[in-house]
């Protein structure tokens, strides 16, 4: 009887372990399948923007990208928010009444990162026009400066010195980036403004890291899922994206038509937008601080090696410094040094 207990034992033993091993196999699958999204998503993004603004034929309304962009996420939040309960209708409904028709307070505090993101978007498309897109890449990087400044005035965060300095690097690499005299060849569309583009992207920088802190501290002690926090901000994005597109572009869009330029390649890029940031926040809970940055250091070097063949991009000895910088500034500022008494995290 004892030995016969003893083997129960060893057995529920050795399924305990496998299925702890098939776990940590599933997890370490996820982890490296969010590397490749993250990377993936991070370098075709900013090559698909720049070709759609450069490439030669009739130009589509970034306006209108911007909106057709919001109403296609908020499509998606709603579906995923219905399959979140269980698919029923009558479920579904009763959570967008509960969370959103019921608490109208929190859903207007919900509408300024909204309308925040909705300029951002849109100063995004100005910046792609501008600048090259490894420029572009790099240059929008400064959004972990400026999430950092908001995360230490809004939220009380406590930065590390080796943060500090990472943040450092990271306006430097930036600067040299800016200053040198690299340029593309094969890039055709309406004349380019350095100063513009740079102008943009700081000021979209500025916007993701405000609104970046702010949803975060709204998420921060609520049970609201992300997916309907998403739905809330969709409800000014559309209709503000709609307004946007008309009072900016009215007259073109009265005399060429709403969808004016579309075609594949622009709804590609779109559902990108769309989806893009959905994406990443359902994989980047798998992947830690380092893989991030080495997912958006590849993505850079990435998005450099293809706009050479792409744009036919010329690299200078200044550029790649900067781009350097950069690089070593995303891995140092995700970078957690052990506690005492613990072992380090890889």
């Amino acid at each position: 009887m004892a030995a016969r207990d003893k083997n129960c034992k060893h057995k529920a033993e050795t399924m305990t372990s496998d299925s702890k091993n098939k776990n940590e196999a599933a997890n370490q699958t996820l982890k490296y399948l969010s590397l490749v999204t993250l990377t993936g998503q991070n370098a075709v993004l900013g090559l698909s923007m720049r070709y759609a603004r450069t490439r030669p034929g009739d130009m589509f309304i970034s306006t209108t990208a911007v909106f057709l962009a919001e109403l296609l996420k908020l499509f998606t939040c709603l579906g995923l928010v219905w399959n979140a309960e269980d698919r029923s209708w009558k479920q579904f409904w009763s959570a967008l009444d509960k969370t959103i028709i019921k608490q109208p307070m929190d859903t207007v505090k919900v509408m300024v990162p909204s309308a925040v993101y909705l300029i951002q978007n849109n100063l995004l498309y100005v910046a792609a026009s501008n600048l090259d897109v490894a420029t572009y890449q790099i240059t929008y990087q400064l959004k972990i400066l400026t999430t950092a400044m908001f995360a230490v005035t809004m939220l009380g965060k406590k930065l590390l010195p080796t943060q500090w300095f990472s943040l450092l690097l990271l306006v430097a690499g930036v600067a040299m980036v800016q200053l040198s005299d690299v340029k593309e060849v094969k890039s055709a569309g309406p004349e380019q403004s350095k100063f513009v583009g740079f102008s943009a992207a700081l000021t979209a920088c500025f916007l993701s890291g405000f609104a970046g802190v702010y949803f975060e501290k709204i998420l921060k002690g609520s049970d609201i899922s992300v997916w309907m926090r998403n739905v809330q901000l969709a409800m000014l994005s559309v209709p503000l994206g709609l307004l946007t597109s008309y009072v900016k572009d009215g007259g073109i869009i009265s005399d060429n038509g709403f969808f004016h330029g579309y075609d594949n390649f622009v709804w590609f890029t779109v559902a990108q937008n769309a989806l893009g940031g959905l994406l990443v926040a359902v994989v980047v809970k798998y992947a830690d601080n380092i893989l991030k940055g080495f997912a958006c250091s590849l993505a850079i070097i990435i998005t450099c090696v293809a706009s050479i063949f792409i744009f036919d991009f010329s690299l200078s000895l200044q550029f790649s410094a900067g781009a350097s910088l950069v690089i070593g500034s995303i891995f140092l500022y995700g970078y957690q040094p052990a506690k005492p008494g613990l072992p380090e995290k890889i």
